[in-house]
């Protein structure tokens, strides 16, 4: 198939220039790189024990204690606070102030205030400077912190902070995850989602905060999310520990609770696995500091059941899974609108009393649990995939199979081609520059600018947890072959292959598709293009009409991804550019030989995004071409991104013209053609 455009310029790595690399700014949460190991402190911070360097101000773990707090009642319901302003990220220099900050433009066109797109914008004037507050809730550190909060415009009016829509939901997940993605990148090994939504919240970038009963406005039934913060920011579940959310509904002279939502986590006693119907426990009764439980009590999130079911209003249901990637985390699945049809007090295993009730799903709402239930009883091999053609098309190519699916008609497969999981070179064909890889034994570490692959990303290391692309940037470089650090190196992800359980399906309306078994994260790496390299020049009549091409050279619309710096105490100056554009075209034939990407159908609202990454071999430099995931995507939802239309289809206001081919995308946003 086809992509999308890109921006970049490759520094020549033969030219090793020591004044250059030590202008290089260090990564904020590590050791500064100083002219040579003998200089300077081998630590600018506030040590354990002693008072802080001059110009430098004391910050946790080394300027005090962290407070201790008491641990949450997870069946207390009560009104959640947002939670406290969390201090932007922390730099191993004073806070840089801009005098003159200026508007950062995200995207090919919107209204001047940013509020459709969500596009936040740090605002000031040349004599105005940002004030350094004691962060709330921490009375005891004595942190000095640029507090954004005051001079960052969201972009997000009052009324779309009341009530949303799609495209403001997505845009707020997507910010809040690329603040967090860029936490954990500098902050690296911390958990950062706490912090990441204490920054989101108190810079005003969230939606739907007005309580309502029923469906939220922009949440979808069968969207995903990975953290009770998430639903939060978004309206779905205003509770960020409790299972039940309420409001306050006026009936006479007085009020009483009606249920908005429900989190099943599906840990505790009697919630049933039923995709259609689920048995609820009621909230409170657990043990105290002494260890004795309680009956529980017909008193708020209790109540509020009891009085939905006497109303007949619908309940908003969050079903919890366990999360295959992380030990402790899961994933929230919205499914939708469900009755309360009974409710009774029975005996726990304590031996007191525990409310249950019984929701029924409402019908006529898509299926989303109960994807998630067939998906594991197909990978269980309890059941058989219905219209299962191959169990894996790659012949164990890849290190998980790749199903073969056609329920639609009876169509037995694609044609043939020849299935290879990188790239093949069989023309000859200009490489962009010649490349040495570094020199690191083991695995290689952010900030060690020794590290040549290191040092060519900036100081970063590129992909979070080494599979998550933390930024779009011009271009990534990657740890290649003959670089002699491990396997498992943080730096070497798109080489690893093919790590979510795919399907290649019949869809109905654009030949074959391709589909995740498993739940994708905002920024991880699906898979390359892989296929054979092409040079224009030598691009024959026949091939150009070729649907499986990958040309880079093609235009999509632009839109924004990466964090906001201001959200994370950087300089909007050093914003990342996220346009792609490559020395030299790179053009993929998967029609001969190819992977799974050659099935990814096109869409003008994708949610996979590609990515030009530079992997060395044998002294040599090659552009490789990956997919990582826009935003969350759900088991069963078709991988699409946008291919774009050639350079002479693309006008000169912005906008995109005719493609060669029809566009059948279904999407609002949808431009009617492609290629």
């Amino acid at each position: 198939m086809e992509g999308v455009p890109g921006i970049n310029t490759v520094p020549n790595p033969n030219h090793y220039d020591k004044s250059i690399v030590l202008d290089v700014k260090p990564l904020r949460s590590l050791k500064p790189v100083f002219p040579n190991g003998n200089q300077g402190p081998p630590f600018v911070g506030c040590p354990p024990y002693g008072s802080a360097p001059s110009g430098y101000s004391p910050f946790f773990p080394f300027g005090g204690q962290q407070p201790t707090q008491e641990p949450p009642d997870l069946n207390q319901t009560q009104a959640t606070p947002p939670p406290s302003f969390v201090a932007p990220l922390r730099s191993y220099r004073s806070p840089t102030v801009v005098p003159t900050p200026t508007v950062v433009s995200n995207g090919p066109s919107s209204s001047s205030t940013g509020a459709k797109r969500g596009v936040g914008r740090p605002k000031g004037s040349t004599n105005a400077k940002k004030k350094e507050k004691t962060v709330p809730g921490e009375p005891n550190l004595d942190i000095q912190v640029k507090r954004f909060s005051t001079g960052y415009d969201s972009g997000i009016s009052v009324a779309e902070r009341e009530d949303g829509n799609g495209d403001l939901v997505s845009s707020v997940l997507m910010r809040y995850d690329a603040v967090r993605r860029r936490l954990g990148q500098v902050e690296y090994g911390k958990a950062t989602t706490a912090k990441a939504a204490g920054i989101i919240m108190s810079n005003g970038v969230r939606t739907n905060m007005k309580k309502r009963v029923g469906n939220v406005p922009g949440v979808e039934v069968g969207d995903i999310f990975f953290s009770r913060i998430e639903m939060c920011l978004v309206g779905l579940h205003m509770q960020t520990m409790a299972g039940i959310d309420y409001i306050a509904s006026k009936v006479g002279s007085d009020e009483e609770p009606l249920a908005t939502s429900i989190v099943s986590a599906g840990r505790y006693d009697g919630e049933a696995q039923d995709p259609e119907s689920l048995i609820y426990s009621g909230q409170g009764g657990n043990a105290d500091k002494n260890g004795q439980a309680s009956d529980q009590k017909l008193e708020r999130g209790n109540l509020a059941l009891e009085k939905s079911l006497k109303k007949g209003n619908g309940v908003r249901v969050i079903r919890g899974e366990e999360d295959p990637a992380s030990k402790t985390g899961r994933i929230y699945i919205y499914d939708g609108l469900y009755s309360i049809s009974e409710s009774w007090v029975e005996k726990g295993k304590s031996g007191c009393n525990t409310f249950k009730y019984r929701l029924v799903r409402q019908p006529g709402q898509p299926p989303a649990f109960g994807i998630w239930k067939a998906v594991q009883k197909w990978k269980e091999g309890l059941t058989t995939r219905r219209g299962l053609i191959l169990p894996d098309l790659t012949s164990a190519v890849e290190s998980k199979p790749v199903s073969l699916v056609n329920d639609v008609d009876g169509e037995k497969g694609p044609a043939y081609f020849n299935y290879i999981s990188s790239l093949k070179h069989v023309e000859t064909f200009k490489l962009i520059q010649t490349m040495i890889g570094c020199s690191c034994y083991g695995s290689c570490a952010p900030g060690d600018l020794n590290c040549s692959c290191i040092r060519r990303n900036g100081g970063d290391l590129p992909y979070l947890n080494g599979v998550m692309l933390v930024s779009r940037r011009p271009m990534i470089y990657e740890c290649g072959p003959t670089c002699p650090c491990v396997a498992s190196c943080k730096n070497k992800v798109i080489q690893t292959g093919v790590k979510a359980r795919l399907e290649v399906f019949k869809t109905a309306n654009r030949g074959w598709g391709l589909r995740s078994w498993d739940a994708i994260r905002a920024g991880t790496f699906i898979c390359e293009y892989a296929g054979e390299i092409k040079d224009r020049g030598n691009l024959r009549e026949d091939q150009d009409e070729d649907e499986y091409v990958f040309d880079t050279s093609r235009v999509c619309n632009p839109f924004k991804w990466n964090y906001e710096p201001a959200l994370v105490d950087e300089d909007p100056s050093e914003e990342l550019p996220e346009e792609f554009n490559l020395p030299s075209p790179v053009l993929i034939s998967a029609k001969n030989f190819g992977n799974v990407a050659r099935f990814m159908n096109h869409s003008c609202s994708p949610n996979v995004l590609w990515q030009p990454v530079v992997c060395e071999g044998n002294g040599e430099s090659v552009v490789h071409i990956a997919f990582f995931a826009i935003r969350h995507i759900p088991p069963m939802a078709e991988l699409t991104y946008d291919y774009g239309v050639s350079p002479t289809s693309h006008s000169g206001d912005g906008s995109l013209l005719h493609g060669k081919w029809r566009c059948n995308c279904g999407s609002v946003k949808c431009r009617g053609s492609f290629g």
